[in-house]
């Protein structure tokens, strides 16, 4: 289960230097917050930040931002930036339900889901991040050769996600309910917190990608 209770988590937040204060004034316009016209991809719900860290470690000509709920799970995130500071990554604290307030259409190249909330009663589907909602969501502020990368260890949710795509106009790309036993999409695969500890206790992972 997340912390969600740190004392003095949001104080920390509000001063940190890796992470955007006000995202919607920058709409638009992500190219000069890092200083290049660089794709942009984003994690929505990165958890303490193992994930995309690594990515922007290994792709310093790709700039990422992360984006999580929870002020005390999100600090672990600027920790580690503080203690290995990187030049193309920054963070937002916000709900994802507002992704659409601060990034502008087509501005973002590729969308991580990883290990998501699956909200499992159905009068909280629209809040699941791979519903038809979130969706649409996306498909406002994705190149139009974008892609979402979804991994999850809930067989439930991920059948839910395959059944959104058609009503809300996606494409499967590639698919596997077993991640660590595809060679193909395993190849630069990067665990996440929840995806190395979900594995080694033996269960499936799974993955999709998708586009419009």
């Amino acid at each position: 289960m997340r912390l969600r209770n740190i004392s003095g988590s949001r104080e920390l937040i509000a001063a940190s230097d890796y992470v955007i204060h006000e995202p919607q004034t920058h709409k638009g316009s992500w190219s000069e917050v890092f200083g290049s016209d660089a794709p942009i991809r984003i994690e929505i719900g990165m958890g303490k930040g193992r994930f995309i860290m690594e990515l922007a470690k290994n792709n310093p000509r790709i700039n990422y931002v992360g984006i999580e709920k929870y002020s005390s799970v999100l600090l672990r995130g600027i920790q580690k930036m503080e203690a290995e500071p990187l030049q193309n990554l920054y963070f937002i604290r916000m709900d994802a339900e507002e992704i659409t307030a601060v990034f502008g259409p087509g501005e973002v190249d590729r969308i991580y889901l990883n290990f998501s909330d699956p909200w499992p009663k159905d009068r909280h589907a629209k809040r699941r991040l791979p519903s038809r909602e979130f969706l649409q969501r996306y498909d406002e502020i994705l190149k139009k050769d974008g892609v979402i990368e979804f991994k999850t260890d809930n067989r439930e949710l991920f059948r839910f996600a395959l059944d959104e795509l058609a009503p809300a106009g996606w494409h499967l790309e590639q698919m596997t309910e077993d991640l660590h036993h595809d060679a193909e999409m395993m190849r630069d695969n990067v665990m996440t917190e929840y995806e190395e500890r979900f594995s080694s206790m033996g269960n499936p992972i799974y993955k999709y990608i998708i586009s419009r």
